[in-house]
């Protein structure tokens, strides 16, 4: 297949990454990324090492409480953050910004889709810290009728319905959507779906993840708050409002080492939607050490079913605990990116789960 050129919007640790891991695979090449300081578009390949040169140091961007990975707050209008701060003044040349090949914008979804023909598709490294922000970002792509493919990497469960609602409108534009292609939900999900092919009931699907981030918070941002978002006495509203400091503050009541059980993940929809067992039968849950690059704990997902002869067994899958989250999150990401792409030039339009959609190497 010919070679894919591809956007990232948003620069925080997910898109960073996206950005370094195509200089390790062949047919990916990125040529364009945004945040909320600046837009940096090459139809020919992004100066990837100056890029991230430029924005080390930097890899959220500013203030996260918006939109996280996209570098700042979101105002009302739907934007994704600008180069501006509240009351309009300017920012100093930051972000994206500071690289040579970008321009300051503040307007960066808006730059980045009407930049669109220069690339097949777009990485949503954006954490959605409002519930419809992600799928109003896919309207926008709608209304300026994009033809390609769309990527993201929710973790919430409702958001996918929101995505689905606007199903007749993406085949409609010619647009392949694939929702919750991270890690989990994404690649855990598929293997769930994999797994549950030795029965003809699955009773239950139980995925635990450990994940180390010794980079910490600083560089992670949008999605610290995110699974913040899960633990008990809080919720994406309260989050998304709390301060840089007030975030450290809970990380560092933990211990660094933050425990979560009954995740509103979205690997429960996606199986449903993809037929493999109930949502209600789907529980999430994992550990995830801000401070240390070794995992917590071994990814596991436990697949429980009934064989045809009257059998019970269980499936297990396990990811070795020397992968990184980077490398568990962004090579399914941009496997399911370039599936997609196949699917989206053979017209198949839509929006895709990663249970139904083999990511490809």
């Amino acid at each position: 297949m010919d070679d894919i050129t591809f956007a990232v919007l948003g620069t925080g640790g997910i898109g960073r990454r996206a950005l370094d891991l195509p200089r390790h695979k062949d047919g990916l090449t990125p040529v364009a990324a945004c945040d909320r300081h600046g837009i940096a578009v090459d139809p020919d390949g992004l100066d990837v090492d100056e890029l991230l040169a430029a924005t080390a140091g930097d890899a959220a961007g500013g203030d996260a409480r918006a939109d996280g990975g996209a570098g700042g707050g979101r105002p009302a209008d739907g934007r994704a953050g600008g180069g501006a701060e509240a009351g309009g003044a300017a920012v100093e040349r930051g972000g994206v910004a500071a690289s040579a090949q970008a321009e300051p914008t503040e307007t960066p979804i808006d730059d980045a889709i009407a930049a669109s023909d220069a690339f097949d598709a777009v990485l949503l490294a954006l954490p959605n810290l409002e519930h419809d922000f992600v799928p109003r970002v896919t309207d926008r792509f709608v209304e300026a009728g994009y033809e390609g493919v769309v990527v993201d990497v929710l973790k919430r469960s409702r958001v996918i319905g929101m995505l689905d609602e606007r199903a007749d409108d993406f085949e409609e534009a010619g647009i392949t959507v694939v929702c919750g292609a991270g890690a989990t939900p994404g690649f855990l999900t598929g293997a769930a779906a994999i797994a549950a092919q030795s029965f003809v009931e699955v009773e239950s699907v139980e995925i635990w993840w450990g994940v180390g981030l010794e980079s910490g918070y600083e560089d992670n941002r949008g999605t610290v708050r995110e699974d913040i978002a899960h633990l008990d006495g809080y919720d994406l509203d309260a989050v998304r409002d709390l301060s840089d400091e007030e975030i450290e503050g809970i990380v560092d009541a933990h211990g660094g080492v933050l425990e979560f059980r009954d995740m509103e993940h979205a690997d429960d929809a996606l199986l449903e939607r993809a037929g493999i067992c109930d949502a209600a039968d789907v529980t999430v849950g994992g550990v995830l050490d801000v401070r240390s690059d070794e995992k917590p704990t071994t990814t596991t997902v436990r697949v429980t079913g009934r064989t045809f002869d009257g059998e019970t067994a269980t499936n297990t899958f396990e990811l070795g605990d020397e992968t990184s989250m980077a490398a568990n999150v962004n090579g399914p990401a941009l496997g399911y990116l370039t599936a997609a792409v196949r699917r989206n030039r053979a017209g198949d339009y839509g929006v895709l789960g990663p249970a139904e959609l083999m990511p490809r190497f």
